[in-house]
């Protein structure tokens, strides 16, 4: 997501903050301190209900972060990278780079969530009773009460068998394994997904209407968001049904500009960038290929340096590349290119590169073949 400030790292996962998170995080703790806390104990004093609401919080995100990391850690041991966990205004999401192979795998991924969130929400329950019955205070409960609902809550909701919650990830792993056929098990897995949205929407605004408007616009609210996630995955289902089947060497391009390690920046924009519309050239010294450079290159040197830095400077050396071969499954790539955070890969067949495959020579032809029906 953009608008995103890193954290840090857990387990090698990168741990990012949406803005949006600091809007449900100050609404969340204002609610408690303000609502929850002295509803229930009206002998606390003020700064407590704040230090409660501030620290109860912080533990419910922290539980929201768990929550995606057995997500995330049960993805790594089958082999699919997590390319980070964001905490934003409906909780967390971990950006996962590819779906899982098989629908066991499928299975374990969604169900590792709801199961940390009710061990989570175990623990608690069991921290309420030491706080309650044998150590006495009535601070650890209060909180460890809150954060023990709302743990099973969490877990709860995420069972409802909708895409893209954890329940209609379980319910796609289901179809699948029965049928065979992973596009089948997805349509079916989406369209009771957008259903269930539909039905959140519709209650919410009616609950809005009936006087309960703060919580009927949440729920409508969050019926949009799910709808909208939905959406997004099934345009992903069409992505790799678009590309099921096609090789790389059926889409890459086999024109690949060649520029001396010595031109300077200025001159490869001016004499090669510009004119040739081209966002990569290999680097050639006579018959030796050093590396390649590309635009994502070039951005990282200021402008007024252009003129005195050459192509050499900065390329990425040829034991740096990621290549693919031409029968390489088209899909495959895409994943890759997302996954290495890169827009294009050399083609390569007995040790020589033969073309260069774009993330735009991809998306077009998705786009085209979705035009065309076919």
């Amino acid at each position: 997501m953009t608008g995103s400030i890193k954290l840090g790292k857990v387990f090698g996962i990168p741990i990012t903050i949406h803005y949006t998170w600091f809007i449900v995080f100050a609404l969340v703790t204002l609610s408690l301190a303000t609502h929850y806390f002295p509803s229930r104990y009206p002998l606390w004093g003020n700064w407590v209900y704040w230090f409660m609401g501030v620290l109860t919080s912080l533990l419910f995100f922290l539980s929201v972060l768990v929550h995606e990391l057995a997500h995330s850690l049960v993805s790594r041991i089958q082999g699919i990278p997590v390319e980070r966990i964001t905490l934003f205004l409906f909780g967390g999401v971990a950006s996962i780079v590819k779906e899982a192979a098989t629908p066991l795998g499928e299975f374990l991924m969604a169900l590792a969530g709801p199961l940390s969130s009710l061990a989570i929400a175990f623990g608690f329950g069991a921290l309420w009773l030491l706080g309650r019955f044998i150590l006495k205070i009535q601070a650890l409960a209060a909180l460890s009460s809150y954060l023990g609902l709302i743990n099973l809550s969490l877990a709860v909701f995420n069972l409802i068998p909708g895409f893209p919650l954890d329940g209609g990830r379980l319910l796609r792993s289901f179809v699948w394994g029965i049928t065979g056929d992973y596009r089948r098990a997805t349509h079916i897995a989406i369209g009771i997904g957008r259903a269930i949205a539909m039905l959140f929407i519709i209650g919410g605004l009616g609950w809005a209407i009936s006087g309960h408007w703060l919580d009927g616009i949440w729920l409508a609210f969050i019926g949009w968001f799910l709808e909208n996630a939905a959406s997004q995955s099934y345009r992903q289902l069409i992505t790799r049904e678009a590309l099921r089947g096609v090789k790389v060497g059926e889409l890459m391009s086999r024109e690949c500009p060649i520029v001396p390690p010595s031109l300077s920046l200025e001159e490869l924009v001016y004499n090669y960038i510009l004119p040739q519309s081209k966002r990569c050239f290999f680097v050639h010294d006579g018959e030796k290929m050093l590396g390649m450079i590309t635009l994502h290159n070039l951005k990282r040197i200021p402008r007024e340096r252009w003129a005195v830095t050459t192509v050499d400077n900065i390329l990425t050396p040829l034991f740096n590349i990621i290549w693919v071969s031409a029968e390489e499954d088209a899909l495959k790539v895409l994943e890759m290119m997302d996954e290495k955070d890169v827009n294009q890969m050399p083609v390569m067949e007995r040790g020589h590169i033969v073309g260069i495959i774009r993330r735009d020579h991809l998306l077009h032809f998705i786009r085209t073949r979705l035009e065309l029906g076919i």
